[in-house]
């Protein structure tokens, strides 16, 4: 089953979420690990979506600029 593709707001917030735990000092360095590869698999999906968004406003852009 393929997992469900996180908005760029949940995205955000799954990041925010992880700095709070990493800031709280209460992970183990194993915990704390995993923490960050979650954390750099959300920026990976958050870095794709502003991508997306913004190769669609290259299109946009130079649309506009035809007419």
């Amino acid at each position: 089953m393929a997992a469900k593709k996180l908005t760029l707001e949940e995205s955000f917030e799954g990041i925010d979420s992880i700095i709070d735990e990493l800031q709280s000092g209460e992970l183990s360095l194993e915990e704390s690990f995993k923490k960050y590869e979650q954390g750099m698999k959300l920026i990976k999906n958050c870095n794709d979506a502003i991508d997306k968004v913004e190769k669609k406003l290259i299109v946009i852009d130079s649309k506009q600029e035809d007419k």
